[in-house]
């Protein structure tokens, strides 16, 4: 997280006052709670977020569930489109002699601390939920018309050799083709 950034407040949750046991908290994520950590690839951001909040004696479960829609360009043709996110995630929240979150599903705090920020483990779990290449539905399933599309088809290999064929071939090629086979 950038030195300069405050933890979000509202993703604090006090352990401190809560029983032991079971407890639920929703979040709902938005445009905004990209903006705090700066990160600006998405036109339009709708998700739910459920956290499962087991406080034990020695321990805090969360389980993140995380469900909605983001607004991203098509890699290929930068046309806008919904993608669905539907993820989840585990953390074990355990205490020790100093910070540590260096495994990635284990957070280690120290000893006399209240609260835990959720914000972070949030923010990475609808980014890594995103494919690795962002394809609009309608290429697939050829519903999406787009200049840059038909472009593309009209450069693929399958594409060339359809333009090849219906131009003219320039007599003078067929000349020296004869006296390549020739030899």
């Amino acid at each position: 997280m950038n030195a300069t950034m405050k933890p979000l407040k509202e993703y604090n949750i006090q352990f401190v006052g809560l029983k032991l046991g079971k407890h639920h908290f929703d979040y709902q994520i938005d445009n905004k709670f990209f903006e705090h950590f700066e990160y600006d690839e998405f036109n339009d951001v709708n998700i739910k977020v459920d956290l499962g909040f087991e406080k034990k004696t020695t321990l805090l479960e969360l389980h993140f569930q995380a469900s909605g829609m983001v607004n991203v360009n098509c890699d290929t043709t930068n046309e806008p489109y919904n993608q669905k996110i539907k993820t989840d995630f585990d953390l074990v929240v355990k205490f020790g002699e100093e910070y540590n979150d260096e495994n990635e599903d284990i957070l280690i705090i120290p000893h006399g601390e209240y609260e835990v920020n959720v914000a972070q483990y949030i923010y990475e779990l609808i980014v890594l939920s995103l494919p690795a290449k962002r394809i609009h539905p309608g290429i697939a399933d050829g519903t999406l018309q787009s200049d840059i599309l038909k472009k593309l088809e009209e450069l693929s290999p399958k594409g060339l050799e359809e333009k090849e064929k219906t131009e003219e071939i320039d007599p003078r090629w067929n000349t020296l083709k004869k006296l390549l086979t020739d030899k």
